[in-house]
């Protein structure tokens, strides 16, 4: 299991700006992490004691950003820079994450990789209902 430091180390944001906890499982297609950051009250992406689930897009974000971390480290090599260039077929079923019980188990499956640009599809739940869901796309900068 893939923890905090060793995480936060894979992806370009640290501190309390790296919302994922741990990582569960990966392979080469897939990762599942877990993450308790949206019930901490010094959560960067707080406002005024709520965690809007627009927010849950980040944390999608940041599972995509660990495993092509992790990948890149599988072939000793370091992931390059990239930014969130798209997200298609958002569905967003709850207001307020900070109002969940439990954890947030946040997927990212690739769909599609081409050099550096990198298209996945991302769920996040919490206790087995399907919170958030979407495709990303990341363009790698140059």
């Amino acid at each position: 299991m893939i923890e905090d430091d060793e995480l936060c180390e894979l992806i370009p944001h640290s501190g309390s700006m790296c919302l994922l906890q741990r990582v569960l499982e990966w392979d080469e297609q897939r990762i599942l992490c877990e993450s308790l950051s949206h019930k901490q009250r010094d959560n960067p992406l707080l406002r005024n004691g709520c965690l809007s689930s627009i927010h849950a897009l980040e944390y999608g974000a940041q599972a995509m950003a660990v495993h092509g971390g992790l990948l890149a480290r599988k072939r000793g090599e370091k992931l390059r820079g990239g930014y969130l260039a798209a997200l298609r077929e958002v569905k967003l079923r709850l207001l307020d994450l900070s109002q969940l019980q439990g954890s947030l188990l946040i997927e990212a499956v690739e769909l599609m990789s081409e050099g550096g640009n990198l298209m996945y599809s991302f769920q996040v739940t919490a206790n087995g209902e399907q919170l958030v869901t979407g495709r990303a796309t990341v363009i790698e900068t140059r």
